[in-house]
């Protein structure tokens, strides 16, 4: 298959909001594909490489040789060409991946140079999530959709589903939990208060339920099989050798084969959480601050697998299995005053929110159900658009970035950036926008259109994290915006002070 083809099938997803099309666009470029090419082509429609790790950024394929009059490129070769970029290391690997990045670019139309942009970058933006994708692969192989899911998420991957699905039905059934290999975590639905997730679970308020508290952490999941341990992120990735404390504490649980997931993060002396980023760059080196794991799941112990267990089971296994200082906080109430006191002593301890469980659930692996629901506290300020930026995909030809800023009266602008997003955005907002930013032009550079720091919004955020990368110190965690405030001046947004008010 050319890559045009795969390209072509991007775009065509990422023009259409209807889940049915995209569906069918998906499968259409499926069922051409051979045996040799299923696990490429499947990957990048998900939009992602197989290689984990190519060393290669934006600043990597930003600068990139005339495109090619006509494709030429096939999906094997581009994924061979990765794989090599991949392996290069030592000294004089910077000029071979540049060389190689080189070639591989000069091969490429203007699309294919465009989607291999994003492809590495992580910015394929054309709205075939992993359950879309499964779908389509379900409807080529003809086998049902739910089999395919369960295999995808016990392989820890859609494109391990796909090649088990076009063997056949057997072949996915045949996937089960390995102590040893990843298995997609299960995940939550939100909901705005307690209140609301109490309604859901416990509709005639007489069925308890679990409330974990919500750890501002990384997301674990640990493997033990006798003496060897595995840890890896909710992305799946092998971080083990970074978390020795981590091993530590597994290799000391009263069992000889187990998988477990949970939280580790690191914490002040008199035990409150330390700020994320404290945390998360232990994901990227093994030195740092000491993380501590607090567990909240038991999927498989010593040859017994629990993944279909209801709640209250698998919790009983794991408070037999795990000390209490290692297990996340947790109550079991049918009382929704108990359980939002609960909520509000968690949120006071410095933690993000709650989880709030269903105990008949099973653990559905990879899946955000309504059987886990979280409820974390929303912060919002009032802040100035300073740039934005031209969007891709779906959202081409709308300007759809915005870049956000503070007062700040010690800043020669008068106003200091804290980070940009692009959620929370409807198609009414994007076309509102594009017109609004474009009236308050000032300049560009490449695809981002500066503006005057007129136009104030309304930003919803979970929490701050130090930020080397802006000068006020501060970025905004999982910004999106609320509304735009033609009621505020810019002199009426908060300020750098006020948003230090929100830091931990």
């Amino acid at each position: 298959m050319l890559l045009a083809e795969l390209v072509a099938t991007s775009a065509a997803v990422a023009a259409t909001r209807s889940r049915k099309a995209k569906v069918a666009t998906l499968a259409e470029t499926l069922a051409r594909v051979t045996p040799g090419e299923l696990e490429v082509v499947v990957s990048y429609l998900g939009g992602a490489l197989l290689q984990r790790r190519t060393g290669l950024g934006w600043r990597g394929v930003s600068d990139v040789p005339e495109p090619a009059g006509e494709p030429s490129l096939g999906v094997l070769e581009v994924h061979e060409a990765f794989e090599a970029m991949s392996r290069l290391a030592g000294a004089g690997s910077q000029l071979a991946r540049r060389e190689a990045v080189a070639d591989l670019f000069s091969r490429a139309t203007a699309p294919e140079q465009r989607w291999l942009q994003a492809v590495v970058t992580g910015n394929v933006r054309q709205g075939a999530l992993d359950a879309v994708t499964q779908e389509a692969v379900a409807q080529v192989a003809g086998v049902p959709v739910a089999a395919v899911r369960r295999a995808a998420m016990l392989a820890g991957s859609t494109v391990a589903a796909a090649g088990a699905a076009w063997a056949g039905e057997e072949a996915l059934a045949a996937i089960g939990l390995e102590v040893g290999r990843p298995v997609m975590p299960m995940l939550a639905s939100s909901a705005p208060d307690v209140a609301s997730a109490m309604a859901g679970l416990s509709p005639d308020l007489g069925t308890e339920v679990a409330i974990d508290a919500k750890l501002d952490g990384i997301r674990i999941q640990v493997h033990r099989d006798g003496p060897d341990v595995l840890v890896v992120t909710r992305s799946l990735d092998d971080i083990t050798g970074r978390l020795p404390e981590v091993v530590e504490v597994a290799r000391s649980l009263p069992a000889e084969r187990f998988v477990l997931d949970g939280e580790a993060l690191a914490l002040t002396d008199d035990g409150r959480p330390m700020a994320f980023q404290d945390t998360a760059s232990r994901t990227a080196q093994e030195t740092g601050v000491p993380v501590t794991p607090h567990f909240f799941d038991l999927l498989h112990l010593d040859g017994r697998d629990l993944l279909d267990a209801p709640g209250h089971e698998r919790l009983a296994a794991l408070d037999a299995l795990v000390p209490e200082r290692h297990r996340v906080r947790r109550l079991v109430t049918a009382d929704p005053d108990e359980a939002d006191a609960f909520a509000a002593e968690t949120v006071a301890a410095g933690h993000e929110g709650v989880v709030l469980k269903d105990l008949s659930a099973p653990y559905a692996a990879g899946r955000r159900g309504a059987a886990w629901v979280k409820v974390k506290p929303v912060h919002t300020l009032d802040l100035v658009v300073l740039a934005v930026e031209w969007g891709s995909g779906r959202r081409e030809g709308w300007l759809s970035n915005i870049h956000l800023g503070a007062r700040d009266d010690s800043s020669p602008t008068g106003f200091v950036m804290l980070g940009k997003t692009f959620k929370g955005m409807t198609d009414e907002m994007l076309a509102w926008q594009t017109d609004r930013f474009l009236a308050l032009e000032t300049h560009r550079e490449g695809h981002v259109v500066h503006v005057r720091p007129e136009q104030v919004v309304e930003i919803a955020f979970d929490g701050l994290q130090r930020s080397t990368r802006y000068p006020g110190g501060l970025a905004l965690r999982f910004a999106r915006v609320v509304r735009y405030r033609g009621d505020k001046s810019p002199d009426e947004a908060d300020s750098i002070e006020a948003v230090r008010a929100h830091a931990p």
